[in-house]
């Protein structure tokens, strides 16, 4: 199963960002992180608050277990650009951007959750309350196909 994470708008150019991200591409999670932490590049520091977010996603709202996560893609995009200006003497202006990053990390894990398969052949299910029978509809038989 795939888990994601993405931050938008990080205030470090994509290119500082994809020179880590690179570095980090094909390794484990104890690896990736270990190396984050001790790169001194601009782009480590958001890229493992992302890492870390994805990690968090899969364990917290999924129940996946940390060890057996991999990193499957990591994508930087371009985010916003902030156009500023530098003034320059004799009453001139120099402008120059300030570009954002859009970090896109996907982790995966090697377990494979099948969907349960619905019988659509059988009969009605019943819900039993405290007074009553309440009868769930079956669908009609040229709604929907077997698969």
């Amino acid at each position: 199963m795939e888990y994601n994470a993405i931050a938008k708008n990080v205030k470090v150019s994509p290119r500082k960002v994809r020179l880590v991200a690179d570095q980090i591409r094909d390794l484990n999670i104890a690896k990736a992180l270990t190396t984050l932490m001790v790169s001194r590049k601009r782009g480590a520091v958001s890229l493992k608050k992302a890492l870390e977010s994805a990690i968090a996603n899969a364990v917290n709202n999924n129940n996946a277990k940390k060890d057996d996560l991999k990193i499957k893609t990591i994508n930087v995009t371009e985010g916003l650009r902030y156009k500023r200006y530098h003034f320059a003497g004799r009453g001139r202006t120099r402008p120059y951007v300030k570009r954002t990053s859009h970090i896109n990390v996907v982790l995966q894990d090697n377990i494979v959750r099948e969907m349960p398969k619905v019988n659509l052949d059988t009969k009605p299910a019943v819900i039993e309350t405290k007074n009553k029978e309440v009868a769930i509809a079956k669908p009609k038989k040229g709604a929907a196909k077997k698969v």
